[in-house]
């Protein structure tokens, strides 16, 4: 297969990696992550540690080696419980100096004659910060506070931003979904609505194996009932990263994009419809996140209290410089709207 067709996607073995996978048929695949995928169609996977300093230039061999043409960088520790990356500078080590080496790299390989002409970082949301003043466009400030997971994507998508002139003659896209949402999907929001009690404990344990569903827990007060969320399907997600391999050369060398599916935002009440999950009430905020810190201390939820601000705030994107960008592809690649994609989450397809 001609070098035009190969890729390199870091974090292949999570899961928007497993769901990407599938849809690079007619490319030459080159995984890397910690540990193999589940079911490989790659051409070659390399056992790589980007919270390493060697694993930048392991990537630089790689890269040499393929003749890699596009760079998809999905390697990102969410959720330290389930990753086992409990330490913080252990996860800023992958997270934000990951991203930072693989952008170092993609740099002396295109310095040094080598040809890669796409770099593509899914940033979030949160980056936004958990409160937003109506949807925002790209150019927002990005405000992201107090959870790890959402100051790390802050720092990466700062990181991309500025050294993308280093990397030479290649377009840089940043995408920023929305909460991803499917039935494969486990993320703070979908575990919330969930209710599994996904915490390390035995009791935990026993929990789960009797069917039991931990409550979304709210302050009193109609407003965190009318709080507003977007979603985006992992598979729509996946479809416009294949639709990025395919862009023309004469996009611009930075492209910023906020995802969420169709339609418009939708209620914490309603959300709580689709997932039927049941609400609990406390008198307010502090109390809120007392019982969060409860939970998780014992080890019956897996959602630190860290997280509350974006549980219970309510952050909405503006998705009109996307429509624009696919133009006539939108439907295709943006095929559930923000209420199919949630309700997908809660069925048992995988």
């Amino acid at each position: 297969m001609p070098p035009e067709r190969t890729v390199l996607v870091t974090g292949i073995s999570g899961n928007l990696g497993a769901r990407l996978l599938p849809l690079l048929s007619d490319f030459h695949v080159v995984g890397v992550d910690p540990r193999p995928p589940d079911n490989s169609g790659l051409a070659r996977f390399e056992q790589t540690d980007l919270g390493r300093e060697p694993s930048c230039w392991q990537l630089i061999e790689l890269l040499r080696e393929t003749g890699a043409r596009s760079i998809i960088h999905l390697a990102f520790v969410l959720d330290p419980q389930r990753s086992g990356v409990l330490e913080l500078e252990r996860m800023w080590q992958i997270n934000v100096a990951g991203t930072a080496r693989v952008m170092e790299a993609v740099s002396v390989v295109n310095r040094t004659g080598g040809q890669i002409r796409q770099f593509i970082f899914p940033s979030s949301v949160a980056v936004y910060g958990p409160e937003t003043a109506g949807p925002v466009k790209e150019e927002a400030p990005l405000r992201a506070h107090t959870l790890p997971y959402a100051i790390h994507q802050r720092e990466c998508d700062e990181v991309v931003r500025y050294r993308a002139e280093s990397l030479g003659d290649c377009h840089t896209y940043i995408v920023r979904p929305h909460i991803l949402a499917g039935a494969s999907v486990q993320n703070y929001m979908i575990g919330a609505l969930r209710g599994t009690p996904l915490g390390s404990s035995k009791r935990a344990a026993r929990m789960r194996a009797a069917g039991k569903r931990l409550p979304w827990l709210l302050p009193r007060g109609t407003k965190y009932l009318e709080k507003r969320f977007q979603f985006v399907h992992v598979d729509d997600m996946a479809r416009l990263l294949l639709h990025l391999l395919n862009r023309p050369e004469s996009d611009p060398a930075l492209t910023i994009l906020n995802v969420a599916g169709r339609g418009g935002p939708i209620t914490v009440q309603r959300c709580a419809e689709i997932a039927q999950a049941k609400i609990k009430r406390v008198p307010t905020r502090a109390a809120c996140h007392a019982v969060l810190r409860l939970l998780w201390k014992l080890g019956i939820s897996s959602i630190p209290p860290a997280a509350l601000p974006y549980l219970i705030g309510s952050y909405t994107m503006d998705t009109t410089r996307l429509q624009h960008f696919l133009g006539e592809e939108y439907a295709r690649v943006i095929q559930f709207t923000i209420e199919d994609a949630l309700r997908d989450s809660f069925t048992n397809r995988g």
